[in-house]
């Protein structure tokens, strides 16, 4: 990596991890070998190690044999080079994953709502907030169904306060 950074070598063969601690602003191309199989984030995270200097730089995506998901990654990440805007094209694609769970990618088990509905599922927790205020154990008849699907749902009894 010295001899890279320094100009001994002019090129520099590496997995992923090893990309995370180049800084070597004369660099100007990049190849990346597979590039359906990454997500949207490392994939700008590899396109920002080139073009730090003064010259004109290049990140080619090579894809192996993309599948439909791989394919919109790649024109997405073709198409922008704005973070937040990746960031939310990414989310759309993958999902939040579980919101109570390990799962990290994927679309939450969410029955009514879209994960695109940021303004009514934000009612839906000032609901939930200002119902639990009133009756944190959900004692009152009328919740009695709501107490039931909330201890299903998190699998054992609990407090509810």
């Amino acid at each position: 990596m010295a001899r890279f950074r320094e100009g001994e070598y002019q090129v520099l063969v590496s997995t992923p991890v090893v990309e995370v601690g180049i800084d070597v602003p004369n660099a100007t191309v990049m190849l990346v070998e597979g590039a359906d199989h990454f997500g949207l984030a490392q994939l700008h995270q590899f396109r920002g190690r080139v073009g730090r200097g003064e010259h004109q730089s290049y990140c080619l995506l090579l894809a192996d044999s993309p599948s439909f998901e791989g394919e919109q990654r790649l024109r997405v990440i073709e198409t922008t080079s704005d973070g937040f805007l990746l960031a939310e094209e990414d989310l759309k694609m993958r999902g939040p994953g579980e919101f109570f769970g390990t799962r990290q990618s994927g679309l939450p088990d969410l029955k009514v709502a879209k994960i695109g509905d940021s303004r009514v599922l934000e009612q839906a927790r000032r609901a939930a907030q200002d119902l639990f205020a009133q009756d944190p154990a959900l004692a009152q008849p009328e919740h009695r169904m709501l107490a039931e699907r909330v201890q299903q749902f998190w699998g054992t009894a609990t407090d509810l306060s």
